[in-house]
Order: structure tokens, then C-alpha cells, then sequence
């Protein structure tokens, strides 16, 4: 039964870290879900309160995920359509391959801006901020679960090599 079980922690850690660059994919959940599969199995080498720091940083990661796009680019002074064309972009950009990802939102924010009739100098600021954001923690989503994925990885070997 272990070894349905780390093979299956495997592959939920493994979309985990494609869910931290693809937005539609809640990255930090899934690789969260990953290590406690791990815990379910007999050998895992971990303490209660390493899964505890890891759940706490699946939760500040992903409301930092939602929060802080909204955050930068309230604070550059950005509207809700330089919000929606952010949001309307990331979407746009899923179908555009891995550059259209990074590139969409700022597009998409600029557009909204300039619908909204901002000035081009301060519509491509507020964008800038809106791309900043997405950066920022499309990173903490990706380092969180590359780590996750090696404790995975390293439990799940420890556990079928017993």
C-alpha cells in the first residue's frame, strides 16, 4: 500500500510545482497534500513541527497569491479595469504557452488602464506593478514547492528502499 501512496504523493507533488507557474493550479495546496500523503506511509522522516511551518507557509503563500496583485496595484493607484485586464490576461495567457504567462497580465493591465483612460505614463507603472506582484509570487510558489517536492522525493525514497 506505501507504495500506491508515495506514488501518488509523487505525482500530486509533481503538479504541485507545475501549479506554481500555472495559475489555474493551486500549486501550494497540492504539494502540501503530498508531504501528509508521506505521513500516512511507515518511515517517513519528518518532525510534526516541520509540518506545521509547512502548512503555515501553504497558507501565507496562497493568500498571498490573491492578495497581493490586488495590494501593488492599488497602491501604484491602478482601477478595476487595470485589475480585470490582469486577471482577464493571466487567463488569455494560459493558452499562450509560458511567455504569454508573464507577458498577458502586464498586457492585460495596461489595456484596462488605458480603458479606464489613465495616462500611458502611469498605466504601464500600475501594469508594472501587476507583473511585479505576479513575479513575486509565482517565486514563493515555486520555491515552496520545489522543497516540498524534495521532501517528498527523499521520504518517498527512504520509505520504498526500507
Amino acid at each position: 500500500m506505501d507504495i500506491i501512496i508515495v506514488i501518488l504523493a509523487f505525482i500530486l507533488s509533481i503538479v504541485g510545482v507545475l501549479g506554481a507557474i500555472i495559475p489555474a493550479l493551486p500549486g501550494p495546496p497540492l504539494s502540501f497534500v503530498a508531504m501528509l500523503l508521506i505521513l500516512v506511509c511507515d518511515g517517513y522522516d519528518m518532525t510534526t513541527a516541520q509540518v506545521m511551518v509547512a502548512a503555515v507557509f501553504a497558507v501565507i503563500i496562497t493568500i498571498l497569491d490573491y492578495v497581493a496583485p490586488i495590494w501593488l496595484t492599488n497602491k501604484r493607484g491602478g482601477s478595476k479595469y487595470g485589475l480585470w485586464g490582469a486577471g482577464i490576461g493571466m487567463f488569455v495567457g494560459l493558452f499562450m504557452g509560458p511567455l504569454g504567462i508573464i507577458i498577458a497580465p502586464f498586457m492585460g493591465a495596461l489595456i484596462g488602464e488605458l480603458y479606464a483612460g489613465t495616462k500611458i505614463e502611469k498605466a504601464f507603472g500600475i501594469a508594472f506593478m501587476s507583473f511585479l506582484a505576479f513575479m513575486l509570487t509565482t517565486g514563493l510558489k515555486v520555491m515552496y514547492c520545489v522543497v516540498l517536492f524534495a521532501i517528498v522525493t527523499y521520504n518517498g525514497w527512504i520509505i520504498l528502499w526500507q
